[in-house]
C-alpha cells in the first residue's frame, strides 16, 4: 500500500510552476511581437506625423524669415538673380527709412485704440451672449444660435458695402468708432464659449442659485474663473483678428491721422513705387508682426486647452 506524500502544500508548488510557464512564455511572446512592430510603427510615426509637421512648420516659418532678413539687406540684394540667403552688412537703414516716411508712433497708437477697444468689447459681448444662450430661458434661443451659425458661414466681405453705406451715414468715415463699430460681434467667440459653457458641471450653478447667487454673480464668480482658458482662446483669435484687419479700416479712412498700421503700410508703396522699396516694406511688415506674436507668447498656453474644451462633454 503506497502512501501519497504530496500533500496541499505539493499541488500548490506544482500550479505556481505552471503559472510561472505561462507567464514567462507570455513574456516571450510580448518581446516577439513588440520587435517585429516596434520598427513600422516608429517608421509611420515619422512618416505621418513629424514629416508633416516639418513641412507645415517650414512653409509658415520660412516666408517669415526670408521678410526678417530681408529687412536687413539693401535693394541690391534683395533684388539680385542670385539667391542671398544672409546680409552682407545687416543693417536697420530699411527701417530708418521706413520711420521717415510714415508715422509709425501714430499709426502704432492708432492700431492700439481700435485693438484694445474692439477686442474688449467683442470678448464682453460674446462672454454675455453665450453665458444667455446657455443659462437663461427666453423664447426664440435656438434661433439666435442659428443665426450666429449662419453669420460663421457669411464672408464678411459680403457686408462691406452696407456697413459703409450706415457707417457713413452716420458720419463715422475716419473715426475710431466707425472703424469698431461694424465688427463688435464675433459668432466664433459666441459659439466656442457656449459650447465651452454647455460642459460645465450645473450642480455647481444650481447649488448657487440656491445660496442666492445672481446671473451677474453666477458669471463673474464662477463661470469666468474657470473658463479662462477659453476666454483667453477667444480673446487672441480677436486681438489678432483686429490687429491686422485691412479691408475695412481701408475703406472707412481716407486720413493718414486715423488709419491703422496694416493700412498705414501701403504709405510706404505709395512714396516708393519703384521694386528698391522692398526691404522698406519688409521693416514695415516686421513692426506690425512683432506686436502680436508678444501677445501670442503670452497667451499661446491657452490655445489648446481653450480649443478642445467643450469639444467632449
Amino acid at each position: 500500500m503506497s502512501i501519497d506524500t504530496a500533500g496541499p502544500a505539493s499541488g500548490r508548488a506544482i500550479a505556481h510552476q505552471s503559472l510561472s510557464r505561462q507567464v514567462a512564455r507570455r513574456r516571450i511572446r510580448i518581446r516577439f511581437d513588440d520587435g517585429g512592430v516596434g520598427r513600422p510603427t516608429l517608421l509611420g510615426t515619422i512618416v505621418g506625423g513629424y514629416v508633416p509637421l516639418l513641412l507645415a512648420t517650414l512653409i509658415i516659418a520660412l516666408p517669415l524669415g526670408w521678410m526678417v532678413l530681408g529687412s536687413f539687406k539693401t535693394s541690391g540684394e534683395v533684388l539680385s538673380q542670385h539667391v542671398v540667403l544672409l546680409p552682407h552688412a545687416p543693417s536697420f537703414a530699411a527701417y530708418r527709412s521706413a520711420s521717415a516716411q510714415i508715422d509709425f508712433g501714430r499709426l502704432f497708437l492708432n492700431s492700439t485704440i481700435v485693438t484694445v477697444v474692439g477686442s474688449a468689447t467683442k470678448v464682453v459681448l460674446a462672454i454675455t451672449t453665450a453665458y444667455a444662450l446657455v443659462f437663461l430661458r427666453f423664447p426664440g434661443k435656438r434661433w439666435i444660435f442659428l443665426g450666429i451659425l449662419v453669420a460663421l458661414m457669411v464672408p464678411s466681405q459680403v457686408s462691406l458695402l452696407p456697413n459703409y453705406v450706415f457707417i457713413a451715414g452716420l458720419g463715422g468715415v475716419n473715426t475710431y468708432w466707425g472703424i469698431i463699430l461694424p465688427g463688435l460681434g464675433t459668432a466664433f467667440g459666441t459659439f466656442l464659449l457656449r459650447q465651452h459653457f454647455m460642459s460645465l458641471p450645473r450642480e455647481i450653478l444650481e447649488a448657487a442659485e440656491i445660496d442666492g447667487a445672481g446671473h451677474l454673480m453666477r458669471l463673474t464668480r464662477m463661470v469666468i474663473p474657470i473658463s479662462t482658458p477659453t476666454i483667453a482662446t477667444v480673446a487672441l483669435v480677436t486681438i489678432v483678428s483686429e490687429w491686422n484687419d485691412y479691408i475695412w479700416p481701408l475703406i472707412i479712412t481716407n486720413d493718414d491721422s486715423r488709419m491703422t498700421l496694416p493700412v498705414g503700410l501701403t504709405l510706404l508703396k505709395n512714396v516708393e513705387g519703384d521694386p528698391s522699396s522692398y526691404p522698406i516694406l519688409m521693416a514695415g511688415a516686421i513692426v506690425v508682426i512683432v506686436p502680436v506674436l508678444v501677445v501670442f507668447a503670452f497667451l499661446q498656453r491657452y490655445i489648446v486647452a481653450g480649443l478642445t474644451q467643450g469639444a467632449v462633454k
